[in-house]
């Protein structure tokens, strides 16, 4: 009896086209978030500074001065889930935080996350709908 049958031919090609499959999968997630900037040490870098209107509510974000501690004077990260970042809607802090794959889920987006703050902000303000942020009392 020979060593390759049918029935082993049907299996490696279900493997393979599983293997080809979960590979896609792959390759179309890595493309929805895109590449992460990488600091030194491989480690992901803080995105940088931005302050627009969008749809009509002015967003901001930025690196902390401290590191993402407040010092007891409010606004701040507690535990430094936004790894020293900040991002405020008309003012109003949007409490977020850093996933360890370096995308930003937040309060209001907790179960979509983004690749950057700036995409995380612009994603609040849709879901608020014009509705007021309501700050976040951790403490």
């Amino acid at each position: 009896m020979s060593g390759f049958t049918r029935r082993r031919a049907l299996g490696v090609a279900a493997g393979t086209a599983a293997g080809l499959a979960a590979a896609g999968a792959a390759h179309a997630a890595m493309r929805s978030t895109g590449p992460q900037p990488q600091g030194a040490h491989g480690a992901t870098a803080v995105p940088g500074s931005f302050d627009e209107v969008y749809q009509g509510r002015r967003i901001q974000g930025g690196p902390t001065h401290d590191g993402g501690h407040d010092g007891g004077h409010g606004g701040g990260h507690h535990g430094d889930h936004g790894a020293g970042y900040t991002v405020r809607i008309d003012g109003e802090e949007l409490h977020v935080m850093r996933n360890a794959d370096g995308t930003w889920i937040s309060v209001i987006n907790h179960y979509e996350p983004r690749a950057t703050p700036r995409a995380l902000a612009r994603a609040a303000v849709t879901e608020l709908q014009g509705a007021a942020l309501v700050p976040l009392d951790l403490g």
